[in-house]
């Protein structure tokens, strides 16, 4: 690989800010939050002591501060993996390659990176509003598929692959886990388990509305082949972060239990008690 990229490769904006996320280098920390939804990031920089640092571009907005003398960042990155792939691929540019000179840096620095999100389970035994931390994720979405170098394989993913019943969907998916230095700071969460990061939010997720899902009873089979909950983006967190030599780790708050068919009954309740929990676990 050559160390000089092509302005084709790493795109930038005028200001010599990375393309989409509309960030120089100095404009984040070390540890940052992602969240999906843009409106949250107003929500959890609510907590911070101060802010410095306010900037978007298309769904990603970031802000950067500080909360009890340290400094964090707080960034959305809208719905799915395709999102994850810009995000990740664009903070590590961040902080492993020269923007001026468009050379990748010598010495590698690692971000912390701590996803926060809500998500349905598929247990039936898994109580909403409690809060779920991702030991093992699987992808449904096929990214990784697009990298090289990439493989991973552990027991939950063996197990996975020999029993997954759908022939078609079988070549899409790929496996990560967590970063299990950073595990200790949700030793508390009520759960930890194995997610399912779906591509999409009606099929994939079981959904029927005029188009019939390939199988009704894939939660289900999902639950039978040990997966605790589902979302659309840890999959792509994890397994990038491993190929970048990045931490991560997500907490989600379960809202919804699909096979009970149960919802939060105070999701803005569970939303800030989501945010205050990562919060005081992640900067003492």
């Amino acid at each position: 690989m050559l160390n000089k990229l092509a302005a084709s490769e790493l795109v930038l904006n005028d200001d010599g800010s990375v393309y989409h996320l509309n960030l120089l280098p100095e404009d984040i920390a070390e540890k940052i939050i992602l969240v999906g939804d843009p409106d949250r990031v107003a929500k959890v920089s609510a907590y911070f002591d101060t802010v410095e640092i306010r900037k978007n571009k298309r769904e990603f907005y970031t802000h950067t501060g500080t909360l009890r003398g340290e400094r964090i960042t707080v960034m959305s990155t809208g719905i799915g993996t395709e999102n994850i792939d810009i995000v990740m691929n664009e903070l590590d540019a961040l902080v492993n390659i020269d923007l001026k000179n468009k050379e990748f840096k010598t010495e590698h620095s690692a971000l912390q990176l701590f996803r926060m999100g809500t998500c349905g389970s598929v247990n039936p035994e898994v109580q909403v509003d409690n809060m779920l931390v991702t030991q093992n994720v699987v992808g449904l979405d096929g990214l990784m598929h697009f990298y090289q170098d990439y493989a991973f394989e552990n027991e939950f993913s063996k197990n996975f692959m020999e029993k997954f019943p759908y022939p078609k969907i079988k070549p899409m998916l790929y496996f990560s886990d967590w970063a299990a230095e950073l595990g200790d700071l949700y030793k508390d969460a009520k759960y930890h388990g194995n997610t399912a990061t779906f591509p999409g939010f009606y099929a994939p997720q079981g959904r029927q509305l005029r188009l019939k899902a390939v199988d009704d009873q894939f939660l289900e089979k999902l639950d039978d082949l040990g997966v605790t909950n589902f979302e659309m983006e840890t999959s792509a967190i994890y397994a990038l972060s491993k190929l970048l030599g990045h931490k991560a780790i997500t907490v989600n708050n379960v809202i919804a239990n699909r096979r009970r068919g149960e919802f939060s009954a105070d999701h803005y309740n569970s939303e800030k008690k989501l945010i205050t929990w990562v919060l005081d676990r992640i900067i003492h």
